[in-house]
């Protein structure tokens, strides 16, 4: 692969530290959410929840992108992303997914075609944690 964009980012203190972006967009405090045994601190942000806003938003552009390839037309659409975190079997944290996936006015044999094509097909992150990652995807 050759990359067309790199983000680049840097944390300084881990789940209750900061992260910055390179070009200083991203500039936020980490806090451990109160369900892991941290203080959840207001104002602050942690890891899943960049990745679920991060999903969601690769997740819808994959869906649009769907519907133009099959000349579907869309008045509207949205996708919300449920990261979990939580120990598996073997005693390590490991991440689950759920795309929420709304694509208002379409028939949902249609909408369920786009998001299968968008999950299996299209999306880098769905392809980039397929085998690693379990990820449901319900079409509203």
């Amino acid at each position: 692969m050759q990359a067309q964009y790199v983000a680049v980012a840097t944390s300084s203190g881990g789940r209750n530290g900061h992260i910055r972006s390179s070009d200083g967009v991203l500039d936020l405090p980490l806090s451990l959410p109160k369900e892991l045994g941290g203080a959840g601190k207001p104002g602050s942000t942690n890891p899943e929840q960049l990745f679920a806003a991060g999903y969601a938003a690769c997740f819808e552009n994959a869906l649009m992108r769907a519907a133009r390839e099959r000349k579907v037309p869309l008045n509207g659409s949205s996708v919300t992303a449920k990261v979990g975190i939580g120990r598996g079997e073997d005693g390590f944290f490991a991440l689950e997914v759920e795309l929420d996936v709304t694509l208002s006015g379409l028939d949902k044999t249609v909408a369920e075609t786009l998001a299968k094509a968008a999950h299996e097909e299209i999306c880098p992150y769905s392809r980039a944690v397929r085998g690693n990652v379990e990820v449901t995807v319900k079409v509203a």
